[in-house]
């Protein structure tokens, strides 16, 4: 059983705001035990209503980033990490160079379009599944082809449904165990790792994006609160109507 220091626990079940390299760097090595993050893509993102991404048009902080994430990973386990196709190779040299190495990749198939150009209609997103050492299998194999489901990005333009997070999750750590998003835009991750008995850090650059995901997260604790029989699913908790 991992012991955990008093500078670890002052991480734990929060949302920091900040550059998430220098905060990884207060961070102990070998503290968290999965990873699932949505960095930016590099690609210059501007969704239907205007809203862009910081850091999304240069790689300063790719290599640096990945470094630290590798660093605070504990050893034989994985990071999920989505990224944008037309810089794959920028996201394979920094994973690699900090040593995590390719075990995996994933697609999330959307049931809308993107973006369309002259050839092709965008209906999905991918990531690479990165091992630090030889993580043994906890949750058994999932597909490679998995389910996006449609948020309506309205606390953040690339919002990821908690419900197509929680699958992840279950597969590749346990319950207790620590869960990271260094790049937590809306917290779908810390969402999806609190519903499934997880503990969460998320950061995030932006302020009123992190403000926007620490309140979703006190809106989903009060949630779990008001049904705290141990019969309900706490899948109902995501799938309900009302915004988490």
């Amino acid at each position: 059983m991992q012991v955990t220091n008093p500078t670890q626990r002052t991480f734990f079940n929060r949302i920091l705001q900040g550059d998430c390299i220098e905060i990884m760097r207060q961070m102990p090595a070998n503290s968290v035990d999965f990873i699932l993050t949505d960095p930016p893509y590099l690609v210059n993102f501007r969704d239907r209503t205007g809203r862009t991404l910081q850091n999304d048009t240069n790689a300063d902080w790719l290599r640096p980033a990945m470094k630290e994430a590798c660093r605070v990973l504990n050893n034989n386990r994985l990071m999920l990490c989505f990224y944008g196709w037309p810089r794959a190779e920028k996201f394979l040299e920094a994973w690699r160079e900090a040593g995590f190495r390719p075990v995996g990749h994933l697609v999330f198939r959307k049931s809308y379009t993107t973006k369309a150009t002259e050839f092709l209609k965008y209906q999905h997103e991918q990531a690479y599944l990165l091992a630090k050492g030889r993580p043994a299998m906890i949750g058994g194999p999932v597909a490679d082809v998995q389910r996006l489901l449609y948020t309506g990005n309205k606390l953040h333009p690339t919002q990821k449904a908690v419900m197509s997070l929680i699958p992840i999750i279950r597969a590749y750590s346990l319950p207790g165990d620590v869960v990271l998003d260094a790049f937590c835009g809306s917290g779908s991750t810390c969402a999806a790792a609190l519903l499934t008995g997880r503990r969460y850090i998320g950061i995030e650059l932006d302020n009123d994006y992190q403000s926007a995901a620490s309140e979703r997260m006190t809106r989903i604790r009060e949630r779990i609160a008001r049904r705290s029989s141990p019969s309900f699913p706490t899948e109902c908790i995501v799938s309900t109507p009302r915004r988490a």
